[in-house]
């Protein structure tokens, strides 16, 4: 049981990492192609980087994909 408490903190962290460093690869993408759409919630955004997904950057191209976009 102590086993689990020390890790899921861990887990949970490193989860919280990954979507940060998603988010730092897509951040100028976003504000260079969906800065109008920045407001209108993160479904809105993610569907705009799609439809600019072959003018994006290769890092926020390959967070798209790592998380089934």
């Amino acid at each position: 049981m102590t086993r689990y408490l020390f890790v899921l903190p861990l887990v949970l962290m490193a989860s919280a990492a990954s979507a940060q460093q998603g988010h730092d690869a897509c951040a100028r993408d976003v504000s260079r192609f969906c800065r109008a759409q920045m407001n209108d919630g993160d479904m809105v955004v993610l569907a705009c980087l799609q439809q600019n997904r072959s003018r994006i950057s290769k890092a926020c191209q390959q967070t798209l994909a790592a998380h089934g976009r």
